[in-house]
């Protein structure tokens, strides 16, 4: 049913009223209920029986029954299972007149959509947000007063009994509804809109609010706001967009106003409708189609007065109340309000401050790097400027040493001048002095001649001067060789030393394992490379590491630790960590590391009645004295079953925990399905495999069978290995490192740890390393599983006849 006929039909309901004597309210209220009915009636209609809300891609079953195509695909999905895929589902039932609905090979694709069902709730759901009687028309078409608009007022005045319309005003009135020209009587029009429009619309003015219908740049000031419009105008453009013709003569005008005075808040699910009511059970601004046929139809609501009135209550001046009145209005809800915002101004405060802090920390940071920048190119530059200092003054060494040997080679050249010139003079005197014909002369200058070459002949000094003739610079060798090496050392990179496994810095939980190793040349190391696999006991590593496929990889690593996640529990891993720098890259010898098991404590609602449990759910004992619990599905119940489950549930992984027994010599501990039943003892069905004690006979129990087997009187600590995806369960004597024997399981199901006891008590620990012994035993449980489910599958070990403890 549209909204056109329920306009209709609200309008004859009108007539009607205003013939009777009822209220204007009570006609409304008459008309509500029954639009209100028409659209419940069509919803329900439309609704999926599986998730109750409109069709969605609805689905045309045989049955001419219509589903939600999602809905259908889940009802697939629960009846999937781990042996049967979605795919092979091919049939199922209608949830409405359970029908068996047959698929074909392609599935829920191969059912017809029902286009007409679709088509309908498209329509329906345009109807319930938009059309005709949407509040955006309603607006558009005021003067005729439609009915939601009729709705809108009157719904807002009648549930807050105040700051709404009445009956009679919510339908109109001449003045509303017809106004002079707005240019031909400005004065007149404004003073009649303002005594009609609510106070926050003409509250406080702003001269200079623009036109917001101007095209030139900047904007003129507008003259006028269109309530009608919601838009304000230049005298321009005003006389442009309102002629005096209708509708426009009833377009009300008011002094220019803010645009966010005009149009206020809109509501969230419909688009340019205003709220105008609260929703108490959601705490939302709503309008009056969200009433009317949105989601809060049935929801309490209330004005926007009432509600504004009660938050507010808490600002009542205290010296004009008693104290009672106060300390009652601290605990409205105007108190929570306040106290959630003085923790959320807080919380600004300090999230502010931490910022502040962050912003302080990025702004040092910046400072500290060109600091260090800078020291480093100082550095660097200081070494340029020793190096050209050093440069400077082993050149003026030099220099010096050379004008101090040029000069002694001057001063020797001089003094060599002089005694050649002083042995040529002489020379040429005697031979003067031989060449002299005259006997006297000759023998008065020779005797002079003689005494003077005799002279320069036996002092060296004046014949041969002392002559240094070494070029060399001696006391001047340059070797910078050592400094060369230095240099090179800064350009040379070798691979660096392989990193070292510390694995008593190692630690694990039942999923994660953390790594710490150290490296010798730490400041060499670019990054480091974590390898890691499952290990299945191969000794031959090379080989092991050159299977690349089966190794996990997590590269690029600063720290000399990694906390590796989502591991299986109860496993042992092989790591590797490799160094690597610009030269290559180096491998530590292999680390073999394992995960602990799945921690758990014992389930309080599985617990049988007369069993306490304490110390945080790890201890249990048989109490008779207990307190009463409630009954539940899951909790251990009947005469004799006192037991109690443990909280997870294992599909996957090797979990291994331990029991210790302390004097108890009655009781029943192993694994069981969440199915098993819960009023008899574990192993009495094909559920439950459990390891037994009866006083001083010890048992494994399963299907109702036991059979007998070997174990210590002195038995004080239970070993329970779970292996599920070897799907084996065996029991060993922890104290002792002694196997006592292993179920083997095909396991369908997730199973829990279950434990009885009737006499004394036990305490569980979990989330336990699997012992180096279990391990060490792996290929002796093989061989043992192997002969013991041969010995199983006779019916002579099992003791069906044996006289069973009660």
């Amino acid at each position: 049913m549209g909204h056109f006929t329920l306009t209709r039909m609200a309008d004859e309901e009108r007539r009607r009223d205003r013939k009777s004597y009822w209220p204007a309210s009570v006609g409304f209220d008459v008309t509500f209920r029954l639009v209100q009915l028409k659209m419940e009636t069509l919803e329900s209609e439309l609704t999926c029986p599986i998730c109750l809300e409109l069709f969605e891609d609805p689905l045309l079953l045989p049955c001419a029954h219509s589903l939600c195509f999602n809905c259908a695909h889940r009802i697939l999905v629960s009846h999937c299972s781990t042996s049967k895929p979605l795919e092979s589902i091919s049939a199922f039932q209608c949830p409405t007149c359970r029908y068996v609905i047959t698929l074909n090979h392609r599935g829920l694709e191969g059912l017809k959509r029902n286009v007409t069902l679709q088509n309908i709730i498209d329509r329906f759901q345009k109807a319930s947000l938009s059309g005709p009687n949407s509040p955006t028309e309603s607006r558009r078409l005021q003067p005729q007063r439609p009915y939601t608009a009729t709705i809108s007022g009157t719904i807002a005045g009648t549930i807050g009994g105040g700051g709404g319309t009445s009956g009679s005003s919510a339908r109109g009135s001449p003045a509303t509804s017809s106004h002079s020209h707005p240019h031909a009587n400005h004065t007149n029009h404004t003073n009649h809109t303002n005594a009609n429009h609510s106070p926050a619309v003409v509250a406080k003015m702003d001269p200079r609010i623009s036109c917001q219908f101007c095209e030139q740049d900047p904007p003129r000031e507008a003259v006028k706001t269109c309530v009608t419009c919601e838009v304000s105008y230049c005298d321009r453009c005003l006389r442009a967009t309102h002629p005096n013709k209708k509708p426009f003569t009833s377009h009300r005008l008011v002094e220019p106003v803010p645009d966010t005075h005009i149009r206020g808040l809109t509501c969230l699910e419909h688009e340019n409708e205003k709220v105008n009511m609260y929703c108490l059970v959601d705490d939302q601004l709503i309008c009056a189609l969200c009433k009317l046929v949105g989601r809060h139809r049935e929801h309490q609501v209330s004005s926007l007065t009432e509600r504004f009135d009660k938050l507010k209550a808490y600002q009542v001046s205290p010296g004009r109340v008693s104290d009672a009145v106060m300390e009652a209005s601290k605990t409205s809800a105007a108190q929570t309000l306040e106290n959630n915002l003085t923790n959320l101004v807080k919380r600004n405060s300090e999230l502010e401050n931490q910022m502040a802090k962050l912003i302080q920390i990025c702004q040092q940071v910046e400072v500290n790097t060109a600091m260090h920048e800078a020291k480093l190119v100082e550095e660097c530059d200081e070494l340029v400027e020793i190096i050209r200092q050093r440069k400077q003054v082993i050149a003026v060494k030099i220099k010096e040493s050379k004008v101090m040997k040029l000069r002694k080679l001057a001063q020797q050249i001089a003094n060599c001048r002089q005694c050649l010139e002083r042995s040529s003079a002489l020379i040429t005197q005697a031979e003067q002095s031989l060449k002299e014909n005259d006997h006297a002369r000759f023998l008065q200058t020779a005797r002079n001649v003689a005494e003077r070459v005799a002279m320069a002949t036996a002092s060296s000094q004046v014949l041969i001067p002392d002559v240094n003739l070494n070029e060399a610079f001696d006391n001047f060798a340059l070797d910078f060789s050592r400094e060369k090496k230095i240099l090179e050392g800064l350009d040379y990179l070798t691979a660096p030393n392989p990193p070292s496994i510390r694995d008593e810095l190692c630690t694990a939980s039942h999923d994660t394992i953390t790594v710490h190793w150290t490296s010798e040349d730490e400041f060499s190391v670019t990054s480091y490379e974590l390898q890691y696999t499952i290990y299945t006991g191969q000794t031959n590593f090379i080989s092991l590491y050159n299977s690349a496929d089966s190794w996990m990889i997590v590269p690029n690593i600063k720290q000399n630790h990694y906390t590796v996640h989502g591991l299986q529990s109860g496993t042992r891993y092989i790591f590797f960590v490799k160094a690597i720098n610009q030269a290559g890259s180096r491998n530590s010898e292999p680390a073999r590391l394992k995960t602990n098991s799945q921690p758990f404590k014992l389930d309080p609602k599985t617990a049988h009645k007369k069993l306490r449990l304490s110390n945080d759910c790890l201890t249990m004992e048989k109490d008779e004295s207990s307190l009463k619990k409630s009954h539940t599905p899951e909790r251990f119940s009947g005469t004799g079953s006192y037991g109690a489950a443990g909280n997870v549930f294992i599909d996957s992984g090797c979990h291994y925990w331990e029991v210790l027994l302390g004097a108890s010599t009655w009781y029943a501990i192993g694994v069981a399905y969440k199915s098993a039943p819960k009023n008899e003892w574990s192993g009495k069905n094909s559920s439950s495999w459990v390891f037994s004690r009866c006083n001083n006979n010890f048992m494994v129990r399963h299907d109702g069978k036991e059979m007998l087997v070997e174990a210590s009187l002195q038995l004080r600590r239970l070993g329970v290995l779970l292996d599920y995806d070897n799907n084996s369960l065996s029991f060993h004597d922890a104290m002792n490192s002694q196997h006592i024997h292993t179920f083997e399981i095909s396991f369908l199901l997730p199973v829990v740890p279950t434990f009885m006891i009737w006499n004394k008590s036990v305490m569980i620990l979990s989330g336990l390393p699997v012992p180096d012994f279990v391990d060490g035993l792996a290929s002796d449980l093989q061989e043992q599983q192997q002969q013991q489910m041969g010995l199983c599958r006779q019916e002579s070990p099992y003791l069906t006849g044996m006289k069973t403890c009660h």
